[in-house]
């Protein structure tokens, strides 16, 4: 399968890849999720930074519906874009945005709920994107150990296949451990995922799918018309924000101090 392990040179011959951090404020679970302040700085704007950090994109930009977004983005510096308040998902919306970057060849949809996304990982998918043409959608997964977290509908499972693609995934446990089997690899899903712009293209000409609507889960889309996604297994713990409680526990990781070198 598939690994992150370290990070991927930084320019692709024939390529430009752009990140778009889609953004919604009127979140059902999480109303004004996007500014909500974690150790000083905004959900989105922490975001932002980790994906300027990255030196595999070409471009990254935040793609919104509200005007509140719109003005701190300009506040601190990011390139910011207006986008429909009525699409079904944060792909849809970011297939807007991306009509408004057609040099870039891929895009890397970095979900604006990810204030510890690793750089090294959004370059890792850039790479892999550009180094093989059949690849047109790929994402990033987790070993997921804690037995608490496999019951969080918060937390999105997958599964994969011998190749790294991916079977399924859901908010349920999964798979369901009728006779566990030792060693056997859980997952947790990541919010990132990339694009080639054509397939990008094909996954929003597409209605939103039963599964997809049923979950709550995009991404099911492309596996009900039966697209592979590209699974990279890494060992970067970079958990979402899904809920206030989230938001909070956060905040007290960032604010612990650094544990000493060994």
């Amino acid at each position: 399968m598939p690994r992150y392990d370290t990070p991927f040179p930084c320019r692709f011959a024939l390529f430009m890849i752009a990140a778009i951090i889609p953004a919604r404020y009127g979140s059902t679970r999480f109303p004004g999720k996007p500014l909500h302040q974690i150790a000083g700085q905004s959900l989105i704007e922490r975001t932002w930074r980790r994906c300027i950090a990255c030196p595999a994109l070409g471009r990254v930009l935040i793609a919104t519906d509200d005007a509140r977004i719109m003005e701190a983005a300009a506040a601190f510096g990011a390139e910011a874009v207006f986008t429909s308040p009525d699409h079904p998902s944060g792909t849809d919306r970011l297939a807007e945005a991306a009509a408004l970057v057609p040099e870039a060849t891929h895009l890397i949809n970095v979900q604006g709920d990810e204030p510890l996304i690793s750089p090294a990982l959004i370059g890792e998918l850039a790479a892999r994107l550009a180094a093989d043409p059949g690849i047109h959608m790929i994402t990033a997964v987790h070993p997921l150990h804690d037995p608490a977290l496999q019951q969080d509908p918060n937390v999105v499972k997958a599964v994969l296949d011998v190749t790294g693609r991916a079977l399924y995934f859901s908010r349920s446990p999964l798979p369901y451990q009728r006779t566990p089997q030792p060693g056997f690899p859980l997952y947790r899903h990541m919010g990132i995922y990339g694009y080639s712009q054509a397939f990008l293209r094909q996954f929003v000409a597409w209605p939103p799918s039963p599964l997809e609507l049923t979950e709550g889960l995009e991404q099911l889309r492309a596996l009900e018309n039966g697209a592979a996604i590209h699974c990279v297994i890494t060992w970067h713990d970079s958990p979402g924000i899904d809920t206030p409680e989230q938001a909070a526990a956060m905040e007290e990781h960032l604010r612990q101090p650094p544990a000493p070198p060994a």
